[in-house]
């Protein structure tokens, strides 16, 4: 028989590879591939288009975040979390692999929207059940490590599939299996990828990692007592200062990736006049900054807290990102973000982990949705941001500024944070009952 440990052990890795599988949505889709071709090849202009874009992901995220919320208490008082992940699943690769209908059309703008939004929806909802799950089975001392090691791992998979897209499709004069150009069929060609990709590498998780007990489908019982729950839970945010004060800042921080994730490669094509492939390239050096940052960071939060890790972190996006916000050239633009990479992996995970620490147990899946609205309640309003100053101002550069007000105000609340009432290495939030 296998013993416990080794069986934990082997359901944790299926379960980072589910970042693997998720990754190349986030790199390929939301932020490089997809948000240029629709901002450039779909839209009447670059300018309408990271306006439109960033109102879509905005919407998506928030619709999201409310659904996370009660959905978690669904899952946390009724049982199982694996159903309603493989639903986020399927949501998320239908509206991916539609991406290949999405012609270089003006026309085909909303649709573009729609289909990447719901796609998103099923992301960001899924994000949810997957990071509770981790604070099933990783022990307490290792959070930090395994949420870390799931991150790295993801970026990984983004690089990896960045590389396909670009020498399979992006790249070569004749892209494979003949694809048409004209149609920019070499580029739509990314959303059937990346569904497959995310159902394929998917598939471990939910073979291999043990549920919790209970019905799939909640009754009126259960219901009801995730209302209460939920109730409880928003009342114990209210009384405990830390994690209060965590929640806050995770919301400001959290606005200023997703912004940045929704824009970046929208930013780096119409600033500097990169080309999809450019783009694309700039995504890999990215994937590899971001991944080796977040393997690095992981021990340092396991080590040294959460909160440290993400202060260094947020430190390192706001000296960088005011580097590629100021870069005079693409080669300088293209430096200062390869090493803004190395912070965005650290802030996420030490983010998940230390949500994972101070989660009630009985409660981890409707906090972690409540994490995800704090994070999401105010999406709207970078995407919004950056849309408004963009056209006032005219200029992309102008309105990626925000970003930065967002991680400057999380980093200084967090340095409010009481140090000695966060847990490094172990614990929970037991004593919210």
């Amino acid at each position: 028989m296998t013993p416990p440990g080794k069986t934990r052990t082997r359901e944790l890795y299926a379960w980072a590879l589910f970042d693997w599988a998720t990754s190349p949505f986030a790199a390929i889709v939301v932020t490089f591939v997809v948000a240029t071709y629709v901002a450039k090849a779909v839209a009447p202009s670059e300018v309408e288009g990271q306006a439109a874009w960033g109102w879509a992901m905005s919407a998506s995220a928030l619709v999201a975040a409310v659904l996370g919320v009660v959905v978690g208490a669904i899952t946390d008082a009724g049982g199982p979390r694996k159903p309603w992940l493989f639903a986020c699943v399927v949501l998320q690769a239908a509206g991916t692999a539609a991406i290949w209908f999405i012609l270089p059309d003006p026309s085909m703008l909303l649709l573009a929207l729609v289909v990447v939004a719901l796609a998103n929806l099923g992301s960001e909802l899924g994000n949810v059940f997957n990071n509770a799950i981790l604070a099933d089975l990783a022990p307490p001392g290792r959070l930090g490590g395994w949420s870390g090691f799931g991150w790295g791992l993801g970026y990984a998979g983004g690089l990896v599939c960045l590389v396909l897209a670009l020498v399979l499709f992006l790249q070569p004069e004749i892209p494979a299996f003949g694809l048409d150009k004209e149609t920019m069929a070499h580029v739509r060609i990314v959303g059937p990828l990346v569904a497959l990709w995310l159902v394929l590498f998917s598939l471990p998780l939910f073979l291999t990692v043990r549920d919790r007990p209970g019905a799939a489908l909640p009754d009126r019982r259960i219901v009801r007592a995730s209302i209460r729950n939920l109730r409880a839970s928003l009342q114990d945010v209210l009384r405990d200062r830390t994690l209060a004060l965590f929640l806050l800042g995770a919301m400001l921080w959290a606005d200023g990736l997703a912004t940045l994730f929704a824009l970046g490669g929208i930013y780096a094509a119409g600033t500097f006049g990169m080309s999809l492939a450019e783009v694309l390239r700039f995504g890999i050096v990215l994937n590899v900054t971001a991944g080796i940052g977040a393997w690095v960071f992981a021990r340092m939060d396991d080590r040294l807290g959460g909160r440290r890790t993400i202060l260094a972190g947020l430190v390192g996006l706001i000296a960088c990102g005011l580097g590629a916000l100021l870069a005079p050239s693409q080669l300088a633009f293209e430096i200062a973000g390869a090493a803004l990479g190395l912070f965005v992996g650290p802030v996420q995970s030490a983010t998940r982990s230390t949500m994972a620490r101070l989660a009630h147990p009985e409660r981890r899946a409707e906090l972690f949705g409540i994490l995800a609205l704090t994070g999401r309640a105010t999406a709207f309003l970078g995407p919004m941001l950056v849309a408004i100053l963009t056209t006032l101002s005219g200029s992309q550069r102008i309105g990626m500024a925000p970003i930065l007000l967002f991680w400057l105000a999380g980093a200084i609340l967090l340095t409010r944070l009481p140090l000695a009432h966060l847990p490094i290495n172990g614990g929970s939030g037991a004593s919210r009952s």
